[in-house]
């Protein structure tokens, strides 16, 4: 029996996170290199023989950003029914087949920057510094003035994962051998850098400032699982091997004997 994973990306470049910016609710496009980059990752790791395997994805969680929407569009699945938005653009590589439902959830959203959205870091220590504030910011202790709390990020992160185990994970751990969606156990989440990172910690049951420093670079792909097969044993899975199908790969053993 496959243990559930949820599979976690950032989407793609943008002209602001090239330049550092934070990007919150304002609604900015993939650069042109960006969207290179996403369609190969989307090659690279979404297959039958791959990383993300299509045919086993239950589920799939995307931010209500169309950088986020976009990013999805070009990962190279392909749903029969239309998405829950106006497509962003149009993709040319051949998708494959994917049965999951795809729905769009503010819990995924990026952190509400508030008065720190558009800025960068260093401006923001100086602007903190200016206001008579400890200019050592950290988002994962102080949030942002004017937006969200790590209190806000813990809540919306929690109530995504208590979603994600209560309607997909649970009933797959439970579920027995033979059963025709035993294997049908992923979940995917096309989202943003600071979110997804505060879902890991979350994943974990750490709290946003106490655990280690989590990086998820632009179009980047990060694996959450469980431990010993059980749902109160979350992880965070560091190395993930490609699906292999035994039994094609004897037939093709067989094929080029003879």
């Amino acid at each position: 029996m496959a243990t559930p994973r949820v599979f976690i990306i950032r989407h793609g470049e943008t002209e602001w996170s090239l330049d550092g910016r934070h990007t919150g609710s304002t609604d900015i496009p993939l650069t042109a290199n960006g969207e290179k980059r996403v369609k190969a990752t989307g090659k690279a790791l979404v297959g039958a023989d791959r990383l993300i395997v299509p045919k086993k994805l239950a589920h799939v969680y995307v931010s209500p950003r169309k950088r986020a929407q976009r990013t999805f569009e070009l990962l190279n699945l392909g749903f029969q029914g239309p998405l829950p938005w106006e497509r962003h653009g149009k993709c040319e590589s051949k998708a494959v087949p994917c049965d999951a439902k795809v729905e769009v959830t503010e819990d995924i959203r990026e952190w509400d920057y508030g008065d720190y959205e558009g800025i960068t870091s260093p401006q923001i220590r100086e602007k903190r510094k200016e206001q008579g504030l400890d200019p050592n910011w950290d988002i994962w202790r102080d949030g942002c003035p004017g937006g969200e709390s790590p209190a806000d990020i813990n809540e919306r992160c929690d109530r995504l994962i208590k979603d994600i185990r209560e309607r997909f994970h649970a009933p797959a751990l439970n579920r027995t051998k033979g059963d025709p969606d035993a294997d049908c156990v992923d979940v995917l989440i096309v989202a943003h850098g600071h979110i997804l990172r505060a879902f890991a910690q979350r994943w974990t049951g750490l709290s946003l400032h106490e655990g280690p420093s989590f990086l998820l670079e632009a179009g980047g792909v990060g694996t959450l699982s469980y431990e010993h097969h059980n749902i109160n044993e979350p992880a965070i899975l560091l190395g993930s091997a490609f699906h292999v199908d035994f039994e094609d790969d004897e037939e093709s053993g067989k094929l080029e004997k003879v």
